[in-house]
């Protein structure tokens, strides 16, 4: 898989008349998304960010708007589809299904918290992405109803399980909970035992330990 510097000079080779590729500006523009706001994703704001020329923002969009909607399309591709590809990976039982999809809050590689939470206020200002975020807020509650009736779980319990796993996650980001990982993990077969009705054994929580350590976890 081509790495990031390989992607930039690919994109440069493309448009040899610019000095920042493609990535540079989608990157200016999320960071810029998720630490100021929507408001402040503006051409020139990032041409000044990366030290060009705002006429070399056009080689690479129409305008603002199709910059936007890159943005919205790449956060629904990373966060709703990594909740919906673990909760679709095969699992023996519900419990190591539910620790599969806890990978989701383990690594900001595959779901990025604090870009959720800046899609979640630029719905407020706009119908558009609220329209957006709500279905996928329902396509990813659907991959976890999904999990649970594989699992053989009645279709409305697996209906409220799903719902409660995921607005807990939800709310869990919204209000900032900051706790020290050993807490948080000492947590974990509660969880699991509230979410599923079964215990975790002491193997499948060692396993989830151990991945959270290597992604140095900082939520559950």
């Amino acid at each position: 898989m081509p790495t990031t510097s390989t992607k930039r000079k690919n994109a440069l080779s493309v448009y040899p008349q610019t000095k920042v590729s493609k990535e540079d500006w989608l990157t200016a523009a999320r960071d810029t998304l998720i630490g100021e706001g929507v408001e402040h994703v503006r051409i020139l704001s990032l041409a000044q960010k990366l030290g060009v020329s705002r006429s070399s923002f056009y080689w690479y969009f129409k305008g603002r708007q199709d910059m936007l909607d890159q943005l919205l399309a790449f956060w629904r591709g990373k966060n709703t589809q990594a909740i919906v590809d673990r909760a679709m990976k095969p699992s023996d039982t519900i419990v190591r299904g539910i620790l599969n999809l806890f990978e989701c809050w383990t690594d900001d590689e595959l779901f990025d918290p604090r870009l959720d939470f800046a899609i979640r206020e630029w719905s407020r200002r706009s119908a558009e992405v609220k329209k957006v975020l709500h279905q996928c807020d329902d396509e990813r509650v659907e991959a976890i109803f999904k999990l649970f009736r594989r699992h053989g779980y009645e279709k409305t319990d697996a209906f409220i399980r799903a719902r409660v796993v995921y607005f807990m996650q939800v709310g869990y980001y919204a209000v900032e909970i900051d706790e020290p990982l050993e807490r948080r993990l000492s947590y974990l077969p509660a969880y699991i035992r509230s979410f599923t009705g079964q215990d975790a054994s002491e193997t499948d929580v060692e396993r989830f330990r151990r991945i959270a350590g290597r992604r140095k976890l900082r939520r559950v």
